[in-house]
């Protein structure tokens, strides 16, 4: 083992030049040679192979690769396990790898807060730095595994994150890998993260982020091999497609995962108006498709497109899916549906050799083929994993991500040094897998909300704890013991909400106990009955009550919000997030991060959950009374916002309009305030959202600050998507709201904190 460790990249190079030189070119291998791969000049035969010489553009390097390839050898690079091709010195590779919320799936790493929480932060600066967190461990980690010649699943560089599916329904269990229910703000998160991920290195990619899952993907889970989503051109264009596209054509992502559902009768991973008209005519992307796992096998198994497994695997190469997870194509299971497909007319080698060549067009640029030396980002040491400055930024984001939905009379934030007894209840409050979510790494010292809040008391002060129920279930066993240490405390903090098991993937193991399996999609929003009694029991005590909510999607919380006094969401905090929870009920950081979705009052206020109609879904169509507002999210402090000024008043169609704001913090302590901006084209002869997210930014004040805010308005965002798709500017009149939340339509006047004000654009 150790001889073969040592028997590095250069040392077998060096020793297929000699051996070409020593039997006049041909080296007999354990792979099939082909006529391409015999030299055609005395160059070819005793210098260096084109592909060896990093000097050469990566095109050129590529091209001479795939050009002494076999059929076999090239469909052999397919699939997402593809196998060492020793003679041409191609190392095995593994595609798949996961970076939701930090390194996943890969043993110990930094887990950030779950996505959704990542979008509670409302900060793009801040996600763009995580993002950079995440790739150095993963490119540490990547390293380190080829010193010791580990070529296993999750080890490699390209990662199939982020998700920036539009979660327009509270019910679907993968809601929580999302950055919520708006186009814009899931747009900017996605960009930053995809170009923290990707590095800023003219040459070399860091690592490979893939957007996933194109497109138009949001349950239901238990359908999602074979449901074809229906969705008008419209909602397509302006609801399902624009993070994609940011993501794609501003944001760069190297690749792009395919979903299991069809779009309007086109399979998501063989569609010629999602692969080819749409991303590569249109947005002129230039890197690689990869299927979702067993997508291939959906195109003729679930949604019967197709006759068989052969004609799917032709059928998706044809349009443009150039990558695998599955075993439709073959490569993962011994035997090539691709090379079969050849033989019989149903692909042309050339449609291989496209797809092969995007594939190490993305291995040369992350230099897998070039001494580390020479790859900046190859030098980065392991103990970055984990490490202090990375433990630091997860409490950060986690303290950001927290969102508080109610402090009645100024209950929060508690006096630490007056308080004597604290009681913490609930079946999340001593948990700590229950803080990961999925697609999670391993993180060393996960901190739950009773460890945190521990950890944070005087010295002097009695932490009463009593889990009082399980997740799920009928069982009150706990019950008394709980309702007798909310008795014995001056105020009860309890730490209720979801699990992986509520709320997940089809069939989902992962973020579970041993043996437990994930519900998957929720049909009710409401909190499980048996917390809801628990935490009627418990408010029944006369005992102050906080509400402390662990969740990755919105919870009907009709009860508590009429009744208890201090919410607080905290989503899937990640490793750090007791500590955080526990600072922010002590006053020792400020809550300021705001909701990604809409917590509705109840799932009977929705559409059919199968209905991909953006109609009365998400805060842009919902023509209801929502519990709490997308965009919505308290502080322990106040802002005020003055001097709106957006000029010009009237602009010429295409030109932009400028948006300025004064904020300060009138209050008595530092906080952040997350300004938003909200338009309105009032005067448009199609249907348009109600209002549209279309700017913000997280600032922080300190007591008496200001500070100017600027937004530019671009035709794209005063523009709308027509019956066929086409984007329109109309002239007209378009109302601008600047604040710290949502405006209200409903009401006479804008909340204090809300500013308004209008343009028009002329013909």
């Amino acid at each position: 083992m150790e001889r073969h460790k040592e028997f590095t990249t250069l040392h077998r190079r060096q020793f297929l030049k000699a051996a070409l030189a020593a039997t006049g070119g041909l080296v007999l291998t354990s792979c099939k040679p082909n006529q391409s791969q015999l030299p055609t000049s005395p160059t070819a035969l005793t210098g260096t192979p084109i592909y060896e010489e990093p000097a050469r553009t990566i095109e050129e390097r590529v091209d001479d690769l795939i050009g002494r390839m076999s059929l076999e050898e090239k469909v052999s690079q397919m699939g997402n396990e593809a196998p060492a091709i020793e003679h041409l010195d191609i190392p095995q590779y593994n595609w798949w790898n996961e970076a939701l919320h930090g390194v996943g799936r890969a043993g110990l790493a930094t887990v950030f807060p779950q996505a959704i929480g990542l979008a509670g932060t409302w900060n793009t600066e801040l996600i763009h730095r995580m993002a950079e967190a995440i790739s150095d461990e993963g490119r540490a980690k990547y390293h380190e595994n080829i010193r010791n010649d580990i070529h296993e699943l999750y080890g490699g560089l390209t990662f199939w994150s982020p998700n920036i599916n539009i979660f327009r329904d509270p019910r679907w269990g993968r809601g929580q890998e999302t950055y919520g229910e708006d186009p814009y703000l899931t747009a900017r998160l996605g960009v930053n993260f995809v170009q923290g991920l990707q590095g800023d290195d003219p040459n070399y990619l860091k690592t490979v982020a893939t957007a996933k899952h194109y497109a138009v993907h949001s349950g239901p889970e238990d359908q999602r091999h074979y449901f074809d989503a229906v969705v008008s051109q419209r909602d397509l264009r302006m609801t399902y497609l624009p993070a994609f596209e940011a993501c794609m054509v501003e944001g760069k992502a190297y690749s792009i995962m395919g979903a299991y559902n069809r779009v309007n009768g086109e399979a998501s991973c063989a569609s010629p108006t999602l692969l080819q008209d749409i991303l590569r005519d249109e947005w002129g992307f230039d890197g690689y498709v990869v299927a979702d796992c067993g997508a291939i096998d959906d195109i003729y198994s679930g949604h019967r497109l197709v006759d068989s497994p052969v004609e799917a695997a032709a059928l998706a190469v044809k349009t443009g899916c150039d990558l695998e997870c599955g075993c439709t194509y073959g490569i993962a299971c011994h035997y090539s549906r691709l090379t079969e497909a050849v033989e019989k007319g149903l692909l042309t080698e050339e449609d291989v050799d496209r797809a092969v060549k995007r594939l190490f067009m993305a291995r040369f640029r992350l230099g897998m083929f070039d001494p580390d030396e020479q790859v900046p980002y190859a030098q980065i040491p392991i103990d970055v994993v984990d490490s202090p400055e990375h433990r630091e930024l997860a409490l950060e984001v986690a303290r950001q991500s927290l969102v508080l939905l109610k402090n009645a009379d100024n209950l929060l934030p508690l006096d630490k040094d007056s308080i004597e007894s604290i009681a913490v209840i609930g079946p999340n409050a001593d948990e700590t897998l229950v803080l990961t979510g999925n697609y999670m790494g391993t993180p060393a010292e996960p901190v739950s909300v009773l460890a945190g809040i521990k950890s944070l008391v005087a010295s002097g002060t009695k932490v009463n704890y009593a889990k009082g129920c399980q997740i799920v279930g009928g069982s009150e066993d706990g019950y008394e013991e709980a309702i007798q240490v909310a008795k014995d405390s001056q105020v009860a903090v309890m730490v209720i909400g979801l699990s992986q098991q509520m709320e997940g993937e089809e069939g989902q193991e992962e973020g579970n106990p041993p043996g437990v399996r994930s519900l998957g999609d929720r049909m009710s929003l409401d909190l499980p009955p048996i917390q809801q009694k628990l935490l009627e029991a418990v408010y029944a005590t006369g005992t102050p009550t906080i509400v402390v909510l662990i969740n990755g999607s919105a919870v009907s919380i009709n009860w508590a919000n009429e009744n208890v006094p201090a919410i607080l969401e905290a989503w899937y905090p990640g490793q750090a997030g007791g500590t955080a929870v526990a600072e922010a009920l002590f006053g020792l950081t400020n809550p300021g991060g705001r909701l990604p979705v809409t917590f509705y009052q109840s799932a009977s206020d929705l559409p059919d959950f199968k209905d991909y109609s953006m109609e009365n879904r998400t805060y842009r169509y919902f023509s209801g009374q929502p519990l709490y507002a997308f965009g919505f999210g308290l502080s322990y402090t106040t802002f005020t916002y003055s001097n709106l000024q957006i000029t010009p008043e009237e602009v010429q169609s295409g030109d932009p309009v400028a948006v300025q704001v004064e904020v300060e913090n009138t209050g008595e302590v530092m906080g952040d305030e997350v300004v938003q901006l909200y338009l309105k084209d009032v005067e448009a002869s199609l249907p348009v959202p109600l209002l549209q997210l279309q700017g913000f930014t997280r600032i922080r004040l300190e007591p008496g600050q200001k500070q100017t805010i600027e937004f530019t308005l671009t035709e794209r965002q005063m523009s709308f998507a027509d019956d066929n798709g086409k984007w329109v500017l109309e002239p007209g009149d378009f109302k601008v709201w600047v604040g710290g939340q949502q405006p209200d339509l409903q009401a006479e006047a804008q909340p204090a904190n809300v500013m308004e004000g209008q343009f028009s654009v002329q013909a």
